[in-house]
């Protein structure tokens, strides 16, 4: 029993390595997205990344068919939606001029193609909140004008807002039918190399339980 254990296990820490070494790329260009982080320096958005892979390994066994891109995508976005406020300052990076809610439908709907009705129910949204956020979002690319930095904590100096290094070319205006999901990016500068299993899983022959 012990060995069919440790057999089982290794085959998931080798299916969930193929499944970084093919997608880690395009999900850490989401991720640097999410975070407004220029594509040289990466940090945090690898960090949200690693928890997010962390969490589709532990359900690893448990997906049952589903995509585990889809998964990972969803968790991230998740894990993003309560940690926006980390990433609420302009950062110098491709979508910094947004506010994090925005960057986040922004990522969802139009740079992965996702339906306005499950982006909804992943946030937590009504369809129409989410249109708005999306539409709003695309004006402000469209603009060009930089977000005003958010007011300083009380007895802090005001941040001023970076300019940003490059400006993306903006993103087709949404209807209520999804856009066509773009063409996988190549991974950015600091995409993780072939990983295995996150950090913190535990390990036993080979991979964490």
């Amino acid at each position: 029993m012990r060995e069919r254990r440790a057999a089982r296990e290794s085959r998931r820490a080798r299916e969930f390595e193929a499944f970084v070494a093919g997608a880690g790329g395009r999900l850490l260009h989401a991720a640097t997205l999410l975070t407004g982080e220029p594509e040289r320096d990466t940090a945090a958005a690898q960090r949200l990344l690693t928890a997010a892979l962390a969490r589709t390994y532990a359900r690893w066994d448990r997906l049952r068919g589903e995509d585990p891109y889809d998964r990972t995508r969803m968790e991230l976005a998740a894990l993003f939606a309560r940690r926006g406020h980390h990433y609420r300052h302009p950062r110098g990076g491709a979508l910094d001029r947004l506010a994090p809610r925005e960057r986040l439908v922004l990522v969802l709907r139009l740079y992965e193609g996702v339906a306005e009705e499950q982006t909804a129910a992943a946030l937590g949204l009504p369809v129409e909140r989410v249109r708005a956020i999306c539409t709003r979002a695309v004006s402000m690319m469209r603009s060009g004008v930089p977000r005003q930095p958010s007011p300083p904590r009380r007895g802090g100096p005001a941040r001023s807002t970076p300019t940003p290094t490059s400006t993306p070319p903006p993103p087709a205006t949404p209807t209520g039918t999804p856009a066509a999901a773009p063409e996988a990016p190549g991974a950015p500068a600091g995409a993780p190399k072939t990983a295995g299993p996150p950090a913190d899983a535990p390990k036993t022959a080979g991979a964490g339980s």
